[in-house]
C-alpha cells in the first residue's frame, strides 16, 4: 500500500505553528518578566540615592556632587547616575553618561511635578536602556535624580529563546515525523493492507478462516465492519450451498435459508410488510445504558427469515421505555441490531389506547370469546371505541409505508387487528393481504356473543387469505360468516365471496423451529450430569422423577386443573411420594388484568396447598417458579423431565408441547398432551387426556413415568419427525405460498374509489 506523505506534512505544518506559538507566548512572558524586575531594582535604587542626597551635599559644589554620584553609581552597581536642577540644568554626572544621557525635559518636569518616580526605555546608540527620573536635592537646591541602567541584555535574552526555539522545533518535527512515519505504517497502513488482502482473499475463496482484526478505538469501527461483512459472505456462501443441496431433494426439511429462497422466489421484487402487536427487538433503560430485548415468541423465529430475504418492514407497537431514542424522525429502525436486513416501524400508543385496545377489547373480550374456558368475555363500548381507533392508526401506518410499492404483501397477525385487513384492502385494493388468526375460533353460537361479531368479521374478510391453526377453526369460522353476513361460501374451495371481494379460508398450523441433532449423539453422562444439575437446582430434594410444564399464567392454559391431577395422581399412587417432584414455570401474563391477577395468586395457593398435604422434608410435590425464563434456561428442564404436561382447556396450537417434542434428541420422555389444543391433532403419540378429568390426568401420569424405554423411543421418534417435517419454516413458506398464488381481482367499484382518493371510511 502506497504511503501518501501529505498527511505528514500537514502533521509537521501543525506542530510549527503550534511551537512558533508556544515559544512566541515563552518570549514574551519571559521579557515582560525581565523588564518587570529591571524596573523594581533601578527604581530601588534611585529611592536609596535619594535619601543620601540631602546629608552628602550640602556643601553645593560640583566637584563634591560629581564625587557623589560617582559613588553612587558604583554602591549600586548601576549603568550611570545624574543629578539636574530644577531647571533641567546637569550638575553632576557619572564619567561617560554627558554624550550618551538625553532624558527629556518633559520627563525631568513631569518627574519634579508629580513628586514621584517615573521611568522611561530609551535607545542611546543603539542599545536600550531604562532610566529612571526621582526628585531630589542638588547642591541644597531642589532637582531631578536621573538613574540610568543597561537593558541590552533583555535583547539578547530574547534572541537566545527564538534560537533555542528554533532548534526545538526543528528537533520535534524530525521526531515526530519519524513517528508518526512509524506508527502510521505499523498501526495502520499495514493491518490496513493486511485487511485489504484478506478481503480479497474472501471474494476470491482463497480465505479460510478468519483474519484477527487490529483492536483499539482507530480501528474498531473498520473492524466491526469488516467482520460483518465477512459474516455476511459467510452466510451467503453457506445459504447458497444449502440451496444447493435443497435443490438436490426436494423433499429437504424446511430451513431458514430455503424460506428466504422461497419468500424472494414468491415476491418477486414485491414489497412485504408486517402488522403484529408485540415488536420483535424492544429498547429498555438498564442503569446508565439501553439494552436490545428479543422477546420469546416464535412468530419472531417465522417471520424475521421472511423479512431478511425480502428487506421488508415490521410494524408493531413501540412498548419499550426506550423505543423512542433508537429510532428516526419517522419511528424507523433497522434491525437485527448486529446485523440490519429490514426495517421495524414502530407505532406510539397513548396509555388509554392501549388500555382499551390491548388489554379491554382483545384480551378481556376476544380472548375469552374464542377460547371457551369458561371465563365470560367482558364487552365495553369504550374498549370497542380505542379497538377501532388503534386499527385505523396501524392501518395508516401500513398505508404509509406502502407508498411506491405496486404490489404489497401485508401478513397480519392475530386478534389485535380484526379491522385492519379491510382497512388497508379499501384503499389499496391491489395489495396482496393475509391474516393468521393464531388463537381458535369459536362456535358460530359463542362468537354471537360479540356485539360487534358483523364489523369483525366484515374487517376480517377484508384479507385475500384468513390463515389459522386448524381445519375445524377454518370451519367454525365460515359457519360463523355463513350466520351472520350475506355472504356466498364455497365449500369445496374454502372461500367467502362477499361485496365482490374474495377471501380463502385455510389451515395453516404453526410450529417452531427444530434444531438438527448433533452428527454425534450426545454422551449418556453428559445428559445424566444435566439432569442432576436441574435437581440440584431444585434444591436436591431426594426426588428421583421429573415432571414439568411451562406455561403463561394463563386461565385458558388449565395449571389449576393440572395440580388437581398431581393431587389425584399421589392419592392413587403413594409410592411415588418422596420420588416425583413436578416443576411448573409459570410466567406472570396480563397481570393488569384483575382476572389474570387473581389466577396467579389461585396457581400459587393451589400450589401451597396441594404441598402442605403431601410434602415431606425437603422433597416436595410441586415446585412453581413463578418468573420469566428464557428459552434457554427452559430447555435443561424439557431435556431432564421424564414428561411434560400440556394440559389447556382450549388452544389453538400450544407450541410449549412441540418444543419439548425438539428438545428431546435423546429420544425420551413423554408427552402428555390435552385433547383441546390444536398439537393434539398432530402429535398422535402423546398421551391426549381430558384435562377436566383429574382420574385421567392422574393414571396418564403413572402411565408415562412407568413406560418402557422403547415404547417411549418409538413415540418420540414419531413425534420429532412431524415436527421436524412441518416446523415453523414451512408454516410460513407455506402462507406466502398460499398468499402469492391468489389470483386478486379487485372490484371495479373498488379500483374507482381507489382512483378518486377516497377516505378509508368506517367499518
Amino acid at each position: 500500500m502506497k504511503l501518501s506523505l501529505r498527511p505528514i506534512l500537514w502533521l509537521v505544518a501543525g506542530i510549527t505553528l503550534v511551537t512558533f506559538a508556544l515559544a512566541y507566548l515563552e518570549v514574551r512572558a519571559d521579557e515582560h518578566r525581565l523588564l518587570a524586575d529591571l524596573e523594581r531594582s533601578t527604581a530601588g535604587a534611585a529611592e536609596r540615592m535619594q535619601d543620601d542626597l540631602p546629608t552628602q551635599a550640602k556643601a553645593g559644589s560640583r566637584e563634591e556632587l560629581q564625587r557623589l554620584v560617582q559613588r553612587l553609581a558604583k554602591g549600586e552597581h548601576v549603568s550611570g547616575v545624574a543629578l539636574f536642577d530644577s531647571q533641567g540644568i546637569s550638575q553632576a554626572l557619572t564619567p561617560g553618561m554627558a554624550t550618551q544621557l538625553a532624558v527629556p525635559l518633559s520627563s525631568l518636569v513631569k518627574a519634579k511635578a508629580e513628586s514621584q518616580g517615573r521611568g522611561e526605555f530609551l535607545w542611546l546608540e543603539q542599545s536600550r536602556v531604562y532610566v529612571y527620573v526621582l526628585p531630589g536635592q542638588a547642591a541644597g537646591r531642589a532637582g531631578v535624580l536621573a538613574v540610568v541602567e543597561d537593558a541590552s541584555y533583555i535583547d539578547a535574552q530574547k534572541s537566545r529563546i527564538w534560537r533555542d526555539a528554533s532548534l526545538g522545533v526543528l528537533l520535534r518535527v524530525l521526531l515526530i515525523a519519524l513517528t508518526a512515519l512509524l506508527v502510521i505504517r505499523w498501526s495502520i497502513v499495514e493491518p490496513i493492507k493486511q485487511t485489504a488482502q484478506w478481503m480479497r482473499a474472501l471474494r476470491t475463496g482463497g480465505a479460510t478462516k478468519q483474519m484477527a482484526l487490529p483492536d483499539g478505538t482507530l480501528l474498531e469501527p473498520l473492524a466491526k465492519e469488516v467482520a460483518s461483512f465477512a459474516r455476511s459472505l459467510d452466510a451467503a456462501k453457506e445459504t447458497a450451498a444449502k440451496e444447493a443441496r435443497l435443490r438436490e431433494t426436494a423433499d429437504a426439511t424446511w430451513t431458514a435459508e430455503k424460506l428466504s429462497a422461497h419468500v424472494l422466489k414468491k415476491l418477486q421484487g414485491n414489497r412485504l410488510l408486517v402488522v403484529s402487536n408485540r415488536e420483535p427487538y424492544m429498547h429498555r433503560i438498564n442503569g446508565r445504558t439501553v439494552e436490545t430485548i428479543v422477546p420469546a415468541s416464535g412468530l419472531v423465529t417465522a417471520l424475521e427469515p421472511i423479512l431478511r430475504a425480502s428487506e421488508g418492514t415490521w410494524i408493531a407497537h413501540g412498548s419499550g421505555d426506550a423505543d423512542r431514542t433508537m429510532v428516526d424522525e419517522h419511528a424507523r429502525l433497522r434491525v437485527p441490531p448486529d446485523d440490519p436486513h429490514y426495517t421495524l416501524r414502530r407505532v406510539w400508543l397513548t396509555k388509554e389506547e392501549e388500555q382499551g385496545y390491548y388489554f379491554g377489547f382483545a384480551n378481556e373480550g376476544l380472548w375469552p370469546l374464542c377460547h371457551i374456558a369458561h371465563t365470560r368475555p367482558t364487552f365495553r363500548a369504550a374498549d370497542w371505541e380505542q379497538y377501532q381507533a388503534v386499527n385505523r392508526k396501524f392501518a395508516d401506518v401500513v398505508l404509509e409505508e406502502m407508498e411506491g410499492a405496486e404490489q404489497p404483501f401485508l401478513l397480519v397477525q392475530d386478534y389485535h387487528f380484526a379491522l385492519l385487513p379491510r382497512m388497508v384492502k379499501k384503499r389499496r385494493p391491489e395489495a396482496r393481504v393475509a391474516l393468521f388468526w393464531h388463537i381458535p375460533w369459536p362456535n358460530p353460537e359463542a362468537f354471537g356473543i360479540c356485539p360487534w361479531q358483523r364489523e369483525l368479521l366484515g374487517g376480517m374478510l377484508g384479507a385475500d387469505l384468513l390463515g389459522f391453526h386448524i381445519q375445524a377453526h377454518c370451519n367454525n369460522f365460515l359457519e360463523t360468516v355463513d350466520r351472520v353476513l350475506e355472504s356466498r361460501i364455497s365449500w369445496e374451495r374454502f372461500s367467502v365471496q362477499r361485496e365482490g371481494h374474495r377471501s380463502v379460508v385455510l389451515p395453516f398450523p404453526i410450529s417452531v423451529d427444530f434444531a438438527e441433532p448433533a452428527p454425534t449423539p450426545t454422551p449418556s453422562n453428559v445428559l445424566a450430569a444435566e439432569r442432576a444439575a436441574v435437581f440440584a437446582e431444585l434444591g436436591n430434594n431426594g426426588a428421583t422423577r421429573l415432571g414439568v410444564g411451562v406455561d403463561r399464567v394463563d386461565y385458558t392454559k388449565g395449571i389449576l386443573e393440572r395440580f388437581c391431577g398431581i393431587e389425584r395422581f399421589f392419592e392413587k399412587y403413594p409410592v411415588y411420594l418422596g420420588q416425583f417432584t413436578f416443576v411448573q414455570i409459570g410466567a406472570p401474563s396480563r397481570t393488569e388484568i384483575k382476572r389474570y391477577h387473581d389466577l396467579f395468586d389461585q396457581v400459587a395457593a393451589e400450589a401451597e396447598r396441594v404441598n402442605a398435604r403431601f410434602q415431606n422434608g425437603k422433597w416436595k410435590p410441586i415446585v412453581l417458579r413463578k418468573w420469566h425464563h428464557s428459552h434457554q434456561e427452559i430447555l435443561p428442564f424439557y431435556r431432564a423431565a421424564d414428561l411434560c404436561m400440556v394440559t389447556s382447556l382450549h388452544d389453538g396450537m400450544n407450541l410449549v408441547a412441540k418444543e419439548f417434542v425438539a428438545a428431546r434428541q435423546d429420544e425420551q420422555g413423554v408427552l402428555i398432551l390435552s385433547r383441546f389444543t390444536g398439537a393434539g391433532r398432530e402429535l398422535r403419540d402423546a398421551l391426549v387426556v381430558n384435562p377436566y378429568d383429574s382420574e385421567e390426568l392422574a393414571d396418564a401420569i403413572r402411565l408415562g413415568l412407568e413406560m418402557d424405554t422403547p415404547e417411549k423411543k418409538a413415540r418420540m421418534q414419531r413425534m420429532r419427525r412431524v415436527v421436524k417435517e412441518y416446523n415453523i419454516y414451512r408454516w410460513a413458506g407455506n402462507l406466502i405460498s398460499e398468499l402469492a398464488d391468489l389470483r386478486i381481482e379487485p372490484p371495479e367499484s373498488t379500483k374507482a374509489h381507489a382512483r378518486s382518493g377516497g377516505g378509508m371510511g368506517g367499518m
